[in-house]
């Protein structure tokens, strides 16, 4: 078992961890925050697992992500700096979420998910919007309904 710390933010929708990636200021926090608050306006569980940098660790067919220790429960809120938030220790990452500007996405994609390959393991990937959380927000809740058609609408 191998771990690798990336730029990347991750939280858990129901039973599902999500990766976020993007530059820094692209909105990952903000999206996390999002994310995490829609959730629970649905009541599904959610919570934060890690901010700006995620710990992925391969275990198995499996990868792993959780929070440096000293970031562990902080989310960054953009003018508020580092704020205490609920989280859990680690997810099991079955998406990922890659910010970009918007005029780098294909409006009409053939295939609007793709795969990434996180420590070894193909993970489902989506491009959104880093400048528009209500639209990437819309774009997430889509693919997570792609993604697990029987599972409930967690977004």
């Amino acid at each position: 078992m191998s771990t690798v710390t990336v730029h990347a933010g991750c939280v858990v929708i129901g039973p599902h961890g999500v990766l976020i990636r993007g530059l820094s200021g692209s909105g990952k926090s903000a999206l996390a925050d999002a994310m995490i608050e829609a959730a629970r306006m649905r009541g599904s569980f959610s919570a934060l697992v890690s901010d700006d940098r995620s710990c992925l660790e391969d275990r198995g067919a499996q990868v792993v992500a959780s929070a440096p220790e000293p970031l562990q429960g902080l989310i960054e809120v953009r003018g508020l700096g580092l704020q205490p938030a609920p989280f859990e220790p680690e997810a099991v990452v079955r998406m990922v979420i890659d910010l970009l500007p918007e005029k780098e996405i294909e409006r009409l994609p053939v295939q609007p998910l793709t795969d990434v390959v996180l420590e070894g393991i193909s993970v489902p990937a989506l491009q959104v919007a880093s400048d528009n959380t209500a639209a990437a927000l819309s774009r997430v809740r889509w693919a997570l309904r792609q993604l697990f058609p029987n599972g409930p609408d967690y977004l």
